[in-house]
């Protein structure tokens, strides 16, 4: 029988208490973060389309289109949140007066399946929030 070294043990022992987690989100988490978004206003259904495909096959690259039912230059932000992905917010961004139609495409990267949920806050101070929910077959954001 062979026995190991003590400080052999002691340093794999620091090590194992000193890696970092894998990171995941949960639904309170998200619930915090959107919470932050719209400062106190309530949330709203309608005005905003979120539009990501109810199956995806591949979550390294998910086509996402947002548009928001609003004259151009009202939208103030939008963001999108997933509750599934180790970093939940996937999308912020902050629009001006100037700024043309609020209509964005992109794509994102999803870790799970999981609900997205995408939020536009408006000029005059209401937000508006869509949900979508999805389910990943291949998954990504996990290495």
């Amino acid at each position: 029988m062979t026995t190991l070294p003590r400080r052999l043990v002691l340093t794999a022992a620091a090590a194992t208490v000193l890696l970092p987690a894998p990171a995941h989100a949960s639904p309170d988490r998200v619930t915090a973060l959107i919470r932050d978004f719209v400062g106190g206003a309530p949330l709203a259904e309608g005005r905003i389309k979120l539009d990501l495909p109810v199956l995806v096959e591949n979550g390294n690259a998910v086509a996402m289109a947002i548009s928001v039912d609003a004259p151009a230059g009202t939208v103030r932000d939008i963001a999108v949140f997933a509750d599934g992905n180790p970093l939940p917010e996937v999308l912020r961004l902050r629009l001006g007066p100037a700024s043309g139609p609020p209509r964005v495409e992109t794509r994102i990267r999803l870790a799970t399946s999981q609900t997205v949920t995408a939020i536009a806050r408006i000029a005059d101070g209401t937000c508006w929030r869509d949900q979508v929910e999805l389910l990943v077959t291949l998954a990504a954001c996990i290495e």
